[in-house]
């Protein structure tokens, strides 16, 4: 089990927040950052990655993106759009799912 800086994982101050709000309970990545077990404190609450699985974007459903802070896929495509210099959708693209809860 290793303890993460939060940055490492979350890009930006606001979606930390949108995790300590429960708003934001995974994030995908391009690569993996974590291990299922590892935890990482945000203002003193810690949460565990409960889940580390490989996908693709075209694995992506609204669901998905709600569990990130987005009201749908569209709207969560649109901000890798915004956050990404040179991004495309391709639904071929792996990414990897990291899933995490606040440890109790």
């Amino acid at each position: 089990m290793t303890e993460h800086d939060p940055a490492e994982l979350l890009p930006s101050e606001r979606m930390q927040g949108q995790v300590l709000e429960g708003e934001v309970t995974q994030i995908h990545r391009g690569h993996r950052y974590a291990d299922e077990g590892d935890t990482f404190t945000i203002e003193g609450t810690t949460l565990e990655i409960v889940d580390v699985t490989e996908r693709t974007l075209g694995d992506l459903t609204d669901e998905d993106a709600r569990a990130e802070g987005m009201d749908d896929l569209e709207a969560y495509e649109r901000l890798l759009e915004r956050a990404h210099d040179d991004f495309e959708w391709n639904d071929d693209s792996e990414v990897v799912r990291h899933r995490f809860e606040p440890v109790e």
